[in-house]
């Protein structure tokens, strides 16, 4: 059975230039760079796109010009997570009349909930949603995992059609795989990109991986080689991954060094402005310098392999 969503579906970044300004222009560029790359869908307003620390204005300002410029050529999703209930169906509501195709949601990340409670609010939040959800298992920033009991539960409702797995816990992922029989439509998603050849080889319907901000047809290849069941390319597209992620991600010390190394690859190639959202920061003029020399490097090895 065909799924709705599946394929590469990159988090994209939120070009900013300003504390509370959009980078109209580089959203435009991005998204076509993406598109052009081959990308299944665009996801919007997740932890690559700085969702939780944009105003709910900026988000909106968002989610109408993506889904603008994008007009149904691939399936849009949106993040709305939110620590207020009512902010997280607002958010849902503006997606879908900006002509969204889904929303995505992990748990409320303030207050940690058990696992009840979640079951609970899933079933209260359901009948308010004018979209499809996909759950976002995330649990490192948010504290709560969608456990697997949950998950399973989560899969009686028709109006949940997915999650996407960011815990890198493959043992956990695997159980979710072995559920797919209750819900042959649900789409099993991967985020972190070290483990997309391991997700794709035990079955999973793509990856929501945030170097296809910068590398879209990297990923894109990868997908097809495994669709495709060509081990041998998969094992080289996904030895070029894992090189993408240590020329971009470990510049710094701090968990927001993999936002701002994709940022800043994107504006190193001219394709949107880096400033972040607070409290963070863009990349410094030495840090730049060394993104700047390892995107030549990443360039020059994914050329070889005719990607």
């Amino acid at each position: 059975m065909r799924r709705r969503f599946e394929g590469i579906i990159p988090p994209i970044v939120t070009p900013l230039c300003g504390r509370d300004e959009l980078d109209a222009a580089g959203l435009e560029r991005l998204i076509e760079h993406v598109l052009a790359g081959g990308v299944h869908g665009l996801f919007l307003l997740g932890t690559t796109g700085e969702g939780p620390s944009l105003s709910y204005r900026l988000r909106r300002e968002l989610i109408e010009r993506a889904c603008m410029q994008v007009r149904k050529r691939v399936p849009v999703l949106v993040g709305i997570t939110d620590t207020a209930f009512e902010e997280s169906v607002n958010m849902a509501r503006i997606a879908a009349n900006a002509g969204a195709d889904a929303v995505v949601l992990a748990p409320p990340y303030y207050m940690p909930g058990a696992q009840p409670e979640l079951q609970e609010y899933l079933e209260h939040l359901l009948p308010e949603l004018p979209l499809p959800l996909l759950l976002y298992n995330m649990p490192s920033l948010t504290k709560v995992a969608y456990e697997v009991e949950t998950v399973e539960r989560a899969m009686d409702h028709e109006g949940i059609v997915g999650l996407k797995d960011s815990s890198g816990n493959m043992p956990y992922f695997h159980r979710l795989m072995a559920l797919r029989g209750r819900r042959p439509d649900w789409s099993l998603l991967m985020g972190p990109e070290e483990l997309l050849f391991d997700a794709l080889i035990v079955g999973a319907q793509g990856g929501v991986t945030g170097g296809a901000n910068v590398f879209p047809k990297l990923y894109v290849a990868m997908l097809r080689a495994a669709w495709a069941g060509d081990l041998v390319r998969c094992r080289e597209l996904h030895s070029a991954i894992l090189r993408v992620g240590n020329a971009l991600y470990r510049i710094g010390r701090h968990p927001s060094s993999i936002i701002k190394g994709i940022k800043c690859a994107l504006a190193c190639l001219g394709i949107c402005d880096d400033f972040m959202a607070e409290p963070f920061h863009r990349f410094r003029a030495e840090e730049r310098a060394l993104v700047q020399s390892r995107l030549k490097e990443v360039e020059a090895e994914l050329s070889r392999l005719n990607v």
